[in-house]
């Protein structure tokens, strides 16, 4: 093109699983002395579908098999009338109740507390591919602290060299 033309840049971004704000370059490169290299800035604010929160609830083992609660938003640029909860272990039992205004609560009660377990919650908005997760599981109860015996204990002895 000569000097002082104008032109057009198509500049393909693939968003794959991003979200929230993405920022990329792109340089452009001509002949003209001056201004060889231009760089571009493209700033996309892409939207998340489900906000989960929290993403991971557990209980201790032994620990009473209370059911604990995901709350699960939708983004103010969606419409989801209906989410999908399955467990990749039957361990768990997930419940799924609409709150109304693009929120749900997914109910979480474990089987029993008393072996060691984990499962993937894959949560899925119907009529989509889109797949969100969480995580429940039973977990270890931390070891007592080891409590140091009373009594006064051996001073250490020194250590000498001779040469």
């Amino acid at each position: 093109m000569p000097p002082g033309d104008k032109g057009e840049i198509t500049a393909t971004f693939n968003i794959g699983d991003r979200t929230g704000t993405q920022i990329k370059t792109v340089t452009v490169e001509t002949d003209e002395a001056v201004n060889q290299k231009t760089v571009l800035t493209l700033k996309a604010e892409i939207p998340q579908q489900l906000e989960v929160t929290p993403n991971f609830v557990f209980w201790k083992q032994g620990e009473k098999a209370d059911t604990k609660t995901i709350n699960v938003k939708v983004g103010k640029d969606f419409t989801v009338k209906h989410i999908k909860v399955t467990s990749s272990t039957p361990d768990f039992q997930t419940k799924v109740e609409e709150s109304g205004n693009g929120q749900f609560k997914i109910d979480v009660k474990p089987q029993d507390t008393n072996k060691v377990v984990a499962s993937m919650l894959t949560i899925q908005p119907e009529d989509s591919q889109k797949v969100f997760y969480a995580t429940a599981r039973i977990t270890n109860a931390p070891p007592s602290v080891p409590v140091a015996p009373a009594g006064p204990t051996a001073p250490a002895r020194p250590t000498a060299q001779t040469h």
